[in-house]
């Protein structure tokens, strides 16, 4: 096992189990809740993206707060939470009683936390490979979700989906305190009023990033309202069948990670990965909206999941790598919060329109909603322009960190006292690698 493997495989697993828990349940959600008790187009979109909302709520909480008490205990409190409300998220009979699950659900909101926690294991120059691992493994489980959630769901009920989540918590749990390491301890050098959360909001390319967090979950959380509304009502499509539909999708989607991560990573073309993944979601919603055949319809579903795919491997790496060591839970959380926000309207805003002006409203909202975001997304930076260098405490003297953070260009400086190395992360365009060497070198 590579050693970069050996670093997040455990970590990515309890992501990717949550993460099947939440996906196995989407693949089916909008066309089961449409007949429950209450049920309304509006009420059935807060269902699919009311659990995103109060993910949104708690996001940045429960990053500061594992900054605080620690990553694991952190987890555990929202592994435990998640399950609850995948319980009575199950044993709901009425619109009502699932949104409280849903709410629930989101209340357990630990994403950000264990991506945190594995960008401590990684130095900075393997964070994308880690974060493509963790991809990968999500990928596989949205993979799974999209053929079990419709096969189980039509056979034993959507409702054993549910339980099933649960149980996916309670096995998270027991593998978070019996294969995941503690992270290595780290030395901060930062005063008081940088470790205020509101200094995640000062790097103006953090905050680029949060918006296209925002955007690019409100599109998901859009396509899996509309999908299963569509492929029961419009084209009668039996529950046990929607797999169909999502298998060549989620295989293609998969395979545009690859030259995505590959791209957006080694070769710093970020943004130009973004704005072609856009494209591909803008023409995916305008064959959703307008197909009045099940093929071109499933070929709409195929292009979104490829375009929604292409920036998974990068969201989280580059907000990791632009956040200062002490801030990473906390820009992490709010990068997820924008997310969830995302979802939760988006998902909620479908509803609505769809309430209105049918399937073709809403293909015509994501592309307004696509342009605008294609125009945000061209003036962004690629952080392939900030480096990082690693400086072993036998040659190089950590007591003069302060005299480094007075040059202009350095974004984060930190120890590392596990492995006894200084990491320092700076502008290209402003230093140079040497001269930062020079300060720090022992005479």
């Amino acid at each position: 096992m590579k050693p970069i493997i050996k670093k997040v495989w455990h970590l990515s697993l309890i992501i990717g189990l949550r993460f099947l828990g939440l996906f196995i349940v989407m693949s089916v959600l909008s066309a089961y809740a449409t007949g429950l008790a209450g049920a309304t187009p509006t009420l059935v979109g807060l269902a699919v993206g009311g659990y995103a909302l109060t993910q949104a709520a708690f996001q940045v909480p429960f990053g500061v707060l594992s900054d605080k008490i620690g990553r694991k205990s952190a987890i555990l409190i929202g592994l435990i939470i998640f399950g609850v409300g995948s319980i009575i998220a199950g044993m709901a009979d009425d619109i009502y009683t699932l949104l409280i699950g849903r709410f629930l659900q989101g209340a357990g909101a630990i994403g950000s936390v264990i991506i945190a926690m594995i960008s401590d294991h990684v130095k900075e120059e393997e964070r994308g490979h880690a974060m493509a691992i963790m991809g990968m493994v999500i990928a596989l489980a949205f993979t799974a979700a999209m053929v079990f959630g419709p096969l189980v769901g039509s056979i034993a009920g959507v409702p054993s989906l549910f339980y099933l989540t649960a149980a996916m918590a309670a096995l998270s749990i027991i593998l978070l305190y019996t294969i995941v390491p503690n992270p290595p301890k780290i030395t901060h050098s930062y005063s008081q009023e940088e470790a205020k959360v509101t200094n995640v909001f000062k790097d103006k390319d953090l905050v680029r990033m949060y918006i296209t967090f925002l955007f690019h979950s409100s599109t998901m959380a859009i396509a899996f309202f509309l999908i299963p509304m569509v492929l029961k009502h419009t084209f009668h499509l039996p529950l046990g069948e929607f797999w169909k539909i999502y298998l060549p999708a989620v295989i293609f989607g998969i395979i545009a990670m690859g030259p995505a991560a590959v791209f957006g990573e080694k070769y710093n073309k970020g943004k130009e990965v973004f704005l072609i993944s856009i494209a591909f979601i803008a023409l995916a919603f305008i064959l959703m909206g307008f197909s009045t055949k099940l093929w071109l319809f499933g070929l709409g579903v195929t292009l979104f999941f490829i375009g929604f795919n292409m920036f998974e491997p990068l969201l989280q790496s580059f907000v990791s790598k632009f956040a200062k060591a002490h801030q990473k839970g906390a820009a992490l959380g709010v990068a997820n919060t924008f997310a969830y926000v995302g979802m939760g309207i988006g998902a909620t805003l479908a509803g609505k329109i769809f309430e209105k002006f049918s399937v073709s409203g809403v293909a015509l909202f994501v592309l307004i909603v696509s342009i605008f975001w294609a125009v945000w997304i061209y003036g962004m930076r690629n952080p392939g322009l900030r480096g990082t260098i690693y400086l072993h405490k036998e040659s190089y003297d950590f007591s003069k960190i302060d005299k480094l953070k007075e040059l202009n260009g350095i974004t984060d400086v930190y120890i590392n006292e596990t492995e006894g190395v200084m990491v320092v992360k700076y502008d290209k365009e402003l230093l140079d690698e040497d001269e930062i060497r020079s300060i720090l070198l022992k005479r």
